[in-house]
């Protein structure tokens, strides 16, 4: 079937799940997160193909590790659909209400989007917390994931269409399209007469690629090129142990640092702490000029280094003067993701905070916090770096529009 059809039936399998009520669409998603756990061996079986073929492409350990299911992923991937189950209705909440000039009682309340659309890579994941908020959002959702995670996110969605039959719900209102071909991402970026909201999730390269061709409303989510800043007067023990994790407790995620900016004045004393910890995970550092002659081992990096999201044990250095130059720097080549500054001076705190242009800005304390989890809301669809309607973790609020009700008792204008 053509991703237009496909498309239009999401569009009319929209409309039943905006009428259902929270308690359904809660039921619905603790079925899928049973269904999760008892068909772990199927779901691991799909992967493992996945992994197979991935491997035999020659990707990467950082690209296998996002492409990976394991048992204690499936349970956290099930735990996260309890949790999007049981937060309170995104849906109906009042954000205002007022009577106006002309006397009629105006409400305007909280709606489901309609059909999202979301294009994302190699993560099988994705497949179950973005059909989990969706439904909860009151929205069909058309999934296209990559060829590498296809069999992976089959075995995922049948888990979700098993629970959506239990309650009668169309299984249209959770489409996976399954030809892994740029003709049909195209048609799903074009396909404006069904699809209310698409959202990338991926690299730069995806996102950039879905932002510049879609015709239907796009957010820009998840390309992370994530900075952190070690200045003059860092607790430098304190600076390592953030450095630390921000690169090496996932390397593949969005919210992993890939540049380092260090003040000149303490870069001579931090950078050996520093290359001896990320040294444990193999780690390759590419720097300019003053970190290379304070570490003759590391590569030369250059602009199309400061500007690349390795999403891998790979990042950049780099030794400015002062905390204006860490900001240019980062308002240069971030995405307006994640940054963090580490210091002790409230000063270049306040400086750091009122000049980088990020969603999400950090002091003392790791970029990887990023997360709809983390802040309380959730599962997230996505990082939001652009600034209308959303920006940040995007949970189920996010995912939702507005629209006004009036009552009258027959005012004519």
């Amino acid at each position: 079937m053509k991703t237009i059809e496909l498309a239009a039936l999401a569009k009319t399998a929209s409309r039943s799940v905006r009428l259902l009520e929270n308690d359904v669409r809660n039921s619905i998603l603790n079925t899928f997160a049973e269904n999760l756990l008892g068909e772990q061996e199927a779901i691991l079986a799909a992967n493992e193909k996945d992994i197979a073929a991935a491997q035999a492409d020659g990707r990467t350990a950082a690209f296998l590790d996002r492409l990976r299911l394991t048992s204690d992923r499936i349970a956290g991937m099930a735990q996260g659909v309890r949790e999007i189950a049981a937060m309170d209705d995104p849906l109906g909440r009042v954000l205002e209400e007022k009577v106006i000039k002309s006397g009629l009682k105006l409400k305007k309340k909280t709606v489901p989007m309609g059909v999202i659309g979301i294009i994302f890579e190699s993560r099988p994941n994705v497949t179950s917390d973005c059909a989990a908020l969706c439904l909860k959002a009151g929205s069909a959702c058309i999934l296209k994931g990559g060829k590498e995670s296809l069999q992976s996110c089959l075995a995922i969605t049948e888990a979700m269409h098993k629970a959506m039959r239990k309650y009668g719900l169309d299984e249209n209102a959770l489409v996976l399209l399954e030809n892994p071909s740029r003709e049909e991402t195209n048609a799903l970026m074009a396909c404006r007469e069904y699809v209310d909201l698409l959202i990338p999730r991926g690299s730069s390269r995806l996102i950039n690629a879905v932002v510049s061709q879609a015709k239907v409303p796009v957010i820009e989510t998840g390309a992370g090129i994530c900075h952190t800043f070690v200045d003059e007067s860092a607790d430098l023990e304190m600076a390592d142990r953030i450095v630390f994790n921000a690169k090496c407790s996932r390397p593949s995620v969005c919210n992993a640092m890939e540049t380092l900016l260090v003040h000149e004045k303490i870069a001579e004393k931090f950078l050996p702490i520093c290359a001896a910890s990320l040294k444990e995970k193999n780690v390759i550092m590419h720097g300019d000029e003053a970190s290379r002659k304070i570490l003759p081992d590391i590569l030369a990096a250059d602009d199309t280094n400061y500007a690349t999201e390795y999403n891998d044990f790979e990042m950049n250095v780099k030794v400015v003067k002062d905390v204006k130059e860490a900001i240019d720097h980062i308002e240069t080549f971030g995405t307006h993701h994640s940054d963090c500054i580490v210091t002790e001076n409230a000063e270049i705190v306040l400086a750091f905070f009122n000049g980088v242009d990020s969603a999400c800005v950090y002091h003392n304390a790791s970029t990887r916090f990023t997360d709809g989890g983390e802040f309380g809301i959730g599962a997230e669809i996505g990082i939001s770096t652009q600034k209308l309607h959303a920006r940040g973790p995007m949970g189920l609020n996010e995912l939702t529009t507005h629209a006004y009700y009036l009552e009258g008792n027959g005012e004519i204008r």
